[in-house]
């Protein structure tokens, strides 16, 4: 059977290692489950020298060096598949996740050391690559779901992988081939006083995909987005609005988390799920209730939680958890149920509480239902946690104000991400022009640039650049709404053509007002 390498790339040079890579520990499962001899390098959990990594790469006659992730690792990536190809020249080197997925033919043009990609979600396609590299045949025009190079280097793009759709039949992810006590160390989530206090968390996907349009978010190939266009004879990648909703049972999800606890004690997991209330609403508004209901009898539910008390790690049994929430999906209901089982936080996607910048950015949410999912979550007990944007392609100082005003009536600590266009996104199509410019034309210098949003990489704002929105982000974490007034006199004063007159003027003929803050 084949030996295959798996390594987890650097993701966050400027952080810890703090997340266990799920789908690389559920391919290597699958992998093993097939009969394959899997090992695994975490250099993200490692941060070793290249000198280690030379000698792991040189450690056995590897088939297969599989390694993969978002655009936020490409430069990891690309270090790691070129001392891939040179140390272990026999081996196929296989890239696959969000990083190629989003731009297959750019990526394999950028890596020429990468052999094949795997595009999209990879359970099925995988598989089917490696039963190909243990029967000795490296022919891929017929497997979908792949990208690969030929004999003259020509990329080939096949027909996309049809999605899996009983994702119960997956295996639980091989968390045991990673150092967990490198993870287990960072296990704190600085989300709610159980997070910090975790000792050993480990985080699992309960669903694939979500319901919502948001401009600014990419689901690459795992929410049915994926389709494929032909353009000058070339197969290529683009994403839709179109949705395929996965989610596992709620008996799936529970005997997940109770196996994590009795092989590996864990106190806290973190849903990586892009949006939980989209399940739940998917469900017939079952799913997460369901899942709270197995957790209490399955012995699940925290203690403090059971006898109603302050959470204390030194003496509380049982699992906290939390995940992500919807402004518009959320309900009372719901959101005590998950109480009762132990959700100590939910991540909300506020984006904005301007009205007018929310309505262009698909969110579907509006400023009121983000204060009244804000006021149900605290009042089920759970913290709610505002994540925001500043620099939409819409912003102008009115939004910025909107968003102040809202932290202060609403008592909300914030420091906002900067709007990015990253690669798979509605607003990478549409502003991929403008990303150019910035960047000399060498599309390769973005995304070895782009990050985790906590810095400004292409800007996208039709009326700001990057150094006005770091100083802006500044003055609207001091709250100081006077020097904001000051600056937009002054930047009026210089700019005689407002860019988003156009913008505002159909906002007041559609709405009936002008466009302004409210107090």
């Amino acid at each position: 059977m084949a030996k295959v390498l798996f390594i987890n790339p650097v993701i966050r040079e400027e952080d810890e290692p703090r997340h266990v890579p799920y789908g690389l520990a559920l391919l290597a499962s699958i992998a093993m489950r097939d009969g394959h001899q899997v090992q695994v390098y975490d250099a993200n959990a490692w941060r070793a020298s290249d000198d280690i990594t030379a000698q792991v790469l040189k450690a056995d006659r590897w088939d297969v060096i599989a390694l993969g992730g978002i655009t936020t690792a490409y430069r990891s990536i690309k270090r790691l598949v070129a001392m891939a190809k040179e140390l272990a020249p026999p081996a196929l080197v296989v890239a696959g996740g969000g990083f190629i997925t989003s731009m297959p033919r750019d990526i394999m043009r950028f890596l020429p050391q990468v052999d094949v990609g795997v595009v999209g979600e990879g359970f099925v396609s995988f598989r089917a690559l490696l039963r190909r590299v243990d029967a000795g045949r490296r022919e891929w025009a017929d497997v979908p779901g792949l990208v690969w190079r030929d004999a003259d280097g020509r990329t080939h793009l096949n027909a996309e992988q049809p999605l899996l759709q009983d994702i119960d039949s997956l295996p639980y992810p091989a968390w045991e081939l990673f150092p967990l006590d490198v993870y287990f160390k960072n296990s704190m989530a600085l989300f709610s006083e159980e997070g910090m206090l975790a000792r050993r968390r480990l985080d699992i996907n309960a669903s694939y995909g979500c319901s919502l349009i948001c401009r600014f978010c990419f689901h690459l190939g795992i929410a049915g987005d994926l389709e494929q266009v032909t353009e000058n004879g070339e197969r290529d990648v683009t994403f839709t609005h179109q949705r395929v909703i996965r989610y596992h049972s709620p008996r799936y999800v529970v005997d997940l988390v109770k196996y994590a606890r009795s092989r590996f004690g864990i106190d806290f997991v973190g849903f990586l799920d892009e949006n939980l209330m989209t399940m739940h609403q998917y469900s017939g508004k079952r799913w997460l209730t369901d899942i709270a209901r197995l957790w209490v009898e399955e012995g699940l539910q925290p203690q403090c939680v059971r006898d109603g008390v302050t959470h204390d790690p030194e003496r509380c049994s049982g699992v906290h958890w939390g995940g992500t929430s919807h402004a518009t999906l959320c309900n009372p209901e719901v959101l005590h149920a998950i109480k009762q089982a132990g959700c100590s936080h939910l991540v909300y996607g506020y984006e904005t509480f301007s009205a007018r910048v929310m309505k262009t950015i698909g969110k579907g949410a509006t400023p009121e239902t983000n204060e009244r999912s804000l006021r149900w979550t605290l009042e089920a007990g759970i913290r709610p946690i505002p994540n925001q944007m500043i620099g939409f392609p819409d912003e102008d100082f009115d939004s910025l104000r909107d968003n102040v005003v809202a932290w202060n009536r609403l008592g909300l600590q914030v420091k906002p991400f900067f709007a990015t266009p990253y690669p798979g996104t509605e607003w990478y199509q549409q502003y991929k022009h403008r990303i150019l410019e910035q960047y000399a034309g060498d599309l390769e210098a973005f995304i070895l640039d782009v990050g985790d949003a906590t810095r400004v990489t292409a800007v996208i704002s039709k009326k700001f650049n990057a150094v006005e929105l770091y100083g802006l982000r500044e003055l609207m974490v001091l709250r100081d709404l006077k020097r904001l007034a000051d600056y937009e006199t002054e930047w009026n004063r210089l700019h005689p053509v407002d860019p988003l007159a156009g913008e505002k003027e159909a906002w007041t003929r559609r709405f009936g007002h002008a466009v302004r803050t409210t107090s």
